[in-house]
């Protein structure tokens, strides 16, 4: 777990029930987590079992003929086409390579974590999978076009930012009568998404980095270095994934960004990066519709 949270200082979180309640729980190590997708699971073990051949591996991933389309139609996408098309699952696993494909994979099964009862809540978690998946979209188009990164790498990065909020809601999903105030569940969310999604990052054990993302996804003057991360691609994708829906004059100017300058450094057009989802905009919606 990540450094310990500071207590409420404040009236308003002392006040806060489901606050009270998720600090609690997440420090006793008892906030109920979610389980990495169970068909991730199987793959990612298979994948792992050094006696297992693609032919193998195959007849775990096609359990979900789901996953499978989307595999194939992804191994045929422009971030990994090549000469011919593919058509089944053991000739995308070759061509996208199989840590490439337990990446992807990861991410289609990750919207099976994003559900609730409630109608109320139900809708925020759709609106949390709507925000993730289109970051991670916009992450995977700009590793593609950026030497030294993956775009499964990026997309999954992209799908997992604000991983942390999934618990959360869930818990006010089942505890409804305790968000007095309307303000409960912002303020909740504020205070203890990242500690609460390092937690859910190790339990799956994901790649250390990926902490990083949860915790300096937002962090817009964040300079961790002279060489770009993902951590960068997501910031940076985050702030396109804005653009029309927050007051521009909200935002941190892009070219001044960290972040931006490493990118740009990289390779990638400054032009392209301001414009990418005009640029990419059927990218974008074909790797948004394969996630959904």
């Amino acid at each position: 777990m990540s450094d310990p949270v500071t207590p409420p200082q404040s009236a308003n979180l002392a006040k806060n029930r489901l606050y009270l309640d998720c600090y609690k729980y997440m420090q006793s190590d008892k906030l109920a987590l979610p389980t990495i997708p169970d068909v991730s699971f199987k793959i990612r073990r298979a994948i792992n079992d050094k006696k297992a051949n693609n032919s193998k591996i195959a007849k775990v991933v096609q359990i979900d003929p789901s996953i499978t389309a989307r595999l194939i139609k992804i191994s045929n996408s422009p971030l990994y086409r090549g000469r011919r098309k593919i058509e089944s699952c053991p000739e995308a696993l070759t061509r996208l390579g199989l840590k490439v494909s337990q990446n992807i994979i990861t991410a289609f099964a990750m919207k099976a974590v994003f559900t609730a009862k409630s109608h109320i809540i139900r809708r925020k978690m759709q609106d949390l999978w709507t925000h993730s998946s289109y970051v991670a979209a916009i992450s995977a188009v700009f590793a593609h076009k950026t030497p030294g990164f993956d775009p499964d790498r990026a997309m999954l990065a992209g799908l997992i930012h604000d991983i942390g909020v999934v618990p959360i809601l869930a818990y006010a999903d089942k505890n409804a009568d305790i968000l007095t105030h309307p303000k409960d569940l912002a303020e909740t969310i504020k205070e203890l998404k990242n500690d609460i999604g390092i937690q859910i990052i190790r339990k799956w054990d994901f790649p250390s980095d990926f902490e990083d993302v949860i915790n300096h996804s937002e962090d817009w003057y964040r300079d961790g270095g002279p060489e770009a991360d993902y951590t960068d691609i997501v910031m940076i994708s985050q702030l396109h994934s804005y653009i029309g829906k927050i007051d521009i004059k909200k935002m941190p100017k892009m070219d001044q960004l960290p972040a931006y300058k490493k990118l740009a450094a990289g390779h990638l057009d400054a032009d392209q990066s301001i414009n990418i989802l005009d640029q990419a905009r059927d990218e974008i919606d074909h790797i948004q519709q394969m996630l959904s």
